[in-house]
């Protein structure tokens, strides 16, 4: 029997097939007219409103060929999601199973991580419970509470366990407290990659950072914390998506064609972007990935950063 497509489903399909056409590594050389593969490490399912059929087309007009998606934890009202409104990681992001069925629906070009409010009793149950369903790390850890508390280091725990990335969002006395507390976590977790993410991360590229500006300017003052964590520590990591990541790697662009030689290994493309273009200034996921290849000192090194480090650390 003849079957007729809705028009969701023809948009979906249609989406897909174009995002898969460049899946086959992160070569240089374009092939057959084909888009040199971009590799998204951080997206959600219903962010601020928005659809799969939206996010399968965002995708699609940046050019990315593979996306992880990350969950939020359930919905609970305690200290460490300010009792309900951090909930769906304050942007209304999907859960775990949500993220899940998305890269049941279109394998090879959606992945997912596991996630759960971390110092809930049965946090380590429910992240394991995904991440022997496939899922590909621990993210996106985004809860009130010490970096280096308790909480984080039990699902540390599990990322060790099962060898996999976990990545946390900075942001000063909101998530994730006290990034010049992170080196302990860091130094208990030697096995385990942690991805640094959002505003703090982000500012403490200055050495002159002040933690209560969550978007700075200007020039930037070398030896700040985040340049030192990743110099220092083969298990850091840097996911360059979101406004934040767009303002560091823009406000000051020596610094940061430096910072990107200098970490050439260690930054991971993200977009982070709950547009529903893909494109324009609307879009920082858009901006960053024209960023990176406007800055980016070489081409070998914009291709580790818009995918082959992801590749590499993801295992896709």
């Amino acid at each position: 029997m003849k079957h007729h497509f809705t028009r969701r489903e023809f948009l979906a399909s249609s989406s897909l097939a174009l995002l898969g056409a460049a899946v086959s590594g992160c070569a240089t050389v374009e092939r057959a007219g084909q888009p040199e593969p971009i590799i998204d490490i951080h997206q959600h399912t219903g962010y601020s409103g928005r659809t799969n059929e939206q996010l399968i087309a965002h995708q699609q007009a940046m050019g990315v060929t593979q996306t992880i998606m990350l969950p939020a934890g359930r919905e609970v009202s305690r200290p460490s999601t300010h009792n309900g409104k951090s909930n769906g990681l304050a942007a209304k992001a999907g859960g775990n199973q949500s993220c899940l069925e998305l890269a049941r629906q279109y394998p090879g070009k959606f992945f997912f991580c596991a996630n759960e409010v971390p110092d809930l009793p049965e946090a380590k149950e429910e992240v394991r419970k995904y991440l022997k369903l496939g899922a590909l790390g621990v993210a996106e850890q985004k809860f009130h509470v010490e970096c280096d508390s308790p909480a984080i280091e039990a699902l540390a725990e599990v990322a060790r366990e099962f060898r996999v990335p976990m990545l946390l969002h900075f942001q000063h006395d909101t998530y994730n407290m006290h990034l010049e507390n992170f080196h302990k976590t860091l130094e208990k977790f030697p096995k385990v990659n942690f991805i640094g993410h959002a505003q703090t991360w982000w500012g403490n590229i200055d050495a002159k950072c002040d933690p209560k500006v969550m978007y700075p300017k200007g020039k930037v003052t070398p030896g700040g914390l985040t340049d030192r964590l990743l110099a220092d520590y083969p298990n850091m990591y840097g996911d360059l998506s979101a406004g934040s990541g767009l303002n560091a790697m823009t406000r000051d662009e020596e610094f940061t064609r430096g910072f990107m030689d200098r970490h050439q290994n260690k930054l991971l493309f993200g977009s982070d972007c709950s547009d529903a273009f893909g494109q324009g200034t609307g879009c920082s996921g858009a901006q960053m990935i024209a960023t990176v290849r406007r800055l980016a000192p070489s081409k070998k090194i914009e291709r580790k950063l818009l995918c082959e480090n992801a590749r590499k650390m993801f295992r896709l």
